[in-house]
């Protein structure tokens, strides 16, 4: 009689101790694959961070061109020797201006848009002192935008702007006439940047100067798409060739398309 008591309570417990094994044991599944799931997050997001503090590294080399440099410098040595003092000491406070403005903004995820508009007006204007006025630009800024107030990732604009300059409108058979104009429009929620000029439609040359410029555009792109996962701007760029009245190509168009970012977003987020 005990021994059929006994079996009937071993019986008994048995499932218990079989729920309490299997519960321990799933347990243990869970927490392993939420643990690698979390290395595994991890490891992203530090392989991301990685990635896009190589493209800010490059994107900042790309900037601080030594061919621009030393370009630079040797306009400001030439209006030294040519006695055009005046020209040298604004050629020099400008090109300063640039640097500062570069070194400090090249590691920011965020500049406003006056910050980046006020560094590319400097560059422009020493890019026209450069080649004598070969070309002239018009900066619009739609009224509906405060450039104080809007956040734009830096080092975007102004590859294409160097591009446009270098092998569109000084690729031109005329030495004058350039023409280059940026737009800063907004719809809605997305605000647009839009680079346009009378330059060459091709790019006829093949050379390092060529090469350095188009690896300084994919810089550019690859970090703001990867600035668009990050914060969902949902940006993207289209290139465009422009047309007269002939059906002939007379110029070239690109637009920079994100969600428009303001500085309250900014705290807020």
């Amino acid at each position: 009689m005990a021994h059929i008591l006994k079996d009937a309570v071993l019986a008994v417990a048995w499932p218990y101790w079989a729920f309490f094994i299997l519960s321990t044991l799933t347990l243990m599944i869970l927490f392993f694959l939420r643990e690698r799931k979390i290395r595994r997050a991890s490891a992203k997001a530090i392989t991301a961070q990685q990635a896009m503090i190589n493209l800010e590294i490059h994107a900042f080399q790309a900037q601080l061109d030594p061919h621009f440099i030393f370009n630079s410098l040797n306009a400001i040595h030439h209006y030294i020797l040519t006695t055009s003092t005046d020209l040298a000491s604004l050629y020099l406070t400008r090109f300063s201006r640039l640097m500062r403005m570069v070194m400090s903004n090249f590691n920011k995820e965020w500049v406003t848009l006056h910050e980046d508009l006020d560094a590319l007006e400097l560059y422009l204007q020493l890019e026209q002192l450069r080649f004598d006025q070969q070309f002239r630009y018009q900066l619009h800024v739609a009224p509906d935008i405060e450039p104080h107030n809007s956040l734009i990732p830096p080092l975007i604009i102004q590859p294409y702007v160097q591009y446009a300059i270098w092998q569109r409108l000084l690729l031109r058979p005329q030495k004058s006439g350039g023409e280059l104009t940026i737009y800063i429009d907004r719809d809605d929620e997305r605000i647009f940047i839009t680079v346009e000029d009378n330059g060459e439609p091709e790019m006829r040359l093949l050379d390092d100067t060529s090469e350095r410029l188009a690896n300084c555009i994919d810089i550019a792109a690859e970090r703001l798409y990867m600035m668009s996962e990050r914060y969902q701007m949902k940006a993207s760029i289209s290139t465009q060739q422009l047309i007269d009245s002939a059906s002939s190509p007379c110029g070239n168009r690109i637009v920079i398309s994100m969600r428009h970012t303001s500085c309250r977003q900014a705290l807020v987020g």
